[in-house]
């Protein structure tokens, strides 16, 4: 677990303090102003859990770099693969040489592979990368052109991906025409979708499936032309929205029965985040393709796609990447998945994660903003809403709590709508998590008495 004898953050400055508004001058003038930010936090230095700004402020990062940290920051034993490894070899472009450590590390996902195998894996370098050899390769194997995908999606922003992507009107805005053959449909928000118990959530969940065979294919969608369904186990940038089992099961059996490919897209939820190694585990269900990113190198740029051997058949050409599958990336992805392994982050994640949602399970009825909390292991997301009846989206308010929280020192990011996104490193221990809590619940009651 993390090492860090800190227990809470220290703010020393205002925020942003001096060296960092230099910084954020350099960056208005400089820097592309597509990318999104939530606060003026200027990184300089991470351990654990802990990350330290240009001015000497520490904070406890329960965003994990958008869930990339896995190992937390500078994990020793990844930091010294990835200093070994850089010594040896940096790059020689596994398009048209061979890494032994590109084997190696296939022969470890293969094992922990949420499908049987055998497999065959490609590397690139980022979760969009991933999705994008997925959406080839599902083409190329079906010789179908159709794909099925679902709103509030976030599978990247290069263009096959974008194509995919149904979360925010700004990421495809002046972008289109985009990649043509994409159908969307809704996502079981349980949440938003049912007003009942659990017997209506689960009818809800399997009415969102069943749509693709009750109308989609009798009206819009020959099946036969349908190549894939792209599915997050667990909705990242849609707000931290599970899927029901009964949902994936579902899926599942669309597919088997109009040889469709489901393709999971775990670049988000994977390598361990929700307490198993793969999200969609937790259903029972075995995906054709997975996509994997973030986590799986603790910081190092890596994507994967994963998919049953026969699947990936396509011939030399067909796809690549000159630094996909970088000999550093590679060993310290070795090295994460050792550290997840060996030190137990599975079994943190889910007992930290239980922890925090028994704190969190009386918000909704103790806060008039909080309208539902909801997660798996350490892929939580607490919902703020105007009006617990209508279920109003409370965007303006969210951030008001990201940004009172900032200030406390704790980092946490947004997603959806209206959701706050808590997304710890898996070394996080159950105190640091209970700093984080307290500082969120300040900074909720704190917006809730202006509302």
């Amino acid at each position: 677990m993390s090492t860090q004898t800190l227990i809470g953050p220290k703010i020393i400055t205002a925020l942003p303090g001096p060296n960092a508004k230099r910084v954020l001058a350099g960056d208005s003038k400089y820097i592309s102003p597509s990318y999104t930010r939530s606060y003026p936090l200027v990184a300089k230095q991470g351990r654990g859990i802990v990350v330290t700004d240009v001015d000497g402020n520490e904070f406890f990062d329960f965003s994990a770099g958008i869930a990339v940290t896995s190992t937390g920051h500078c994990h020793p034993h990844v930091v010294a693969a990835i200093q070994k490894q850089a010594a040896e070899l940096i790059h020689m472009s596994g398009t048209d040489f061979y890494y032994e450590n590109m084997v190696t590390l296939a022969e470890r996902l293969s094992k922990i592979a949420p499908m049987p195998g055998p497999h065959k894996i490609y590397y690139g370098n980022s979760g969009t990368e991933a999705i994008e050899c997925a959406l080839k390769l599902a083409r190329y194997h079906t010789k179908r052109q159709n794909v099925i995908a679902f709103y509030g999606a976030f599978h990247g922003r290069t263009m096959g991906a974008l194509s995919l992507t149904a979360s925010k009107p700004q990421q495809k805005r002046r972008f289109g025409p985009l990649v043509p053959g994409v159908t969307h449909i809704r996502y079981p928000d349980v949440y938003r979708g049912c007003e009942g118990g659990p017997q209506d959530a689960e009818a809800f969940a399997l009415g969102c499936a069943r749509f693709i065979e009750d109308k989609l294919f009798k009206t819009t969608l020959a099946p036969e032309e349908v190549a894939a369904i792209f599915v997050e186990p667990v909705q990242g940038e849609g707000g931290y929205v599970i899927a029901p089992t009964v949902f994936m099961q579902e899926l599942r059996r669309i597919c088997d029965r109009h040889g469709i490919l489901l393709v999971a897209d775990e670049v988000q939820s994977g390598i361990g985040r929700t307490g198993k190694w793969w999200a969609i585990q937790h259903t029972g269900v075995h995906p054709d393709i997975v996509c994997s990113a973030k986590g799986i190198a603790s910081g190092m740029p890596l994507g994967v796609t994963i998919s049953k051997a026969e699947i990936m058949e396509w011939v030399p050409g067909s796809h690549a990447s000159t630094f996909g599958g970088n000999p550093v990336c590679n060993a310290a992805a070795m090295a994460t998945l050792d550290v997840i392994e060996h030190d137990g982050l599975l079994h943190n994640a889910t007992e930290v994660g239980n922890h925090m949602m028994k704190r969190m399970a009386a918000w909704p009825s103790k806060h008039k903003l909080v309208g539902d909390v909801r997660g798996r292991g350490l892929m939580i997301g607490v919902e703020i809403v105007k009006d617990k009846k209508t279920k109003e989206f409370a965007a303006a308010e969210r951030d008001r709590i990201i940004q009172l929280s900032f200030e406390r020192g704790i980092l946490f990011l947004g997603c959806g709508p209206s959701t706050i996104r808590i997304a710890p490193p898996l070394v996080v221990t159950k105190e640091e998590a209970d700093v984080a809590m307290d500082t969120l619940e300040e900074s909720i009651a704190i917006v809730s008495q202006g509302v």
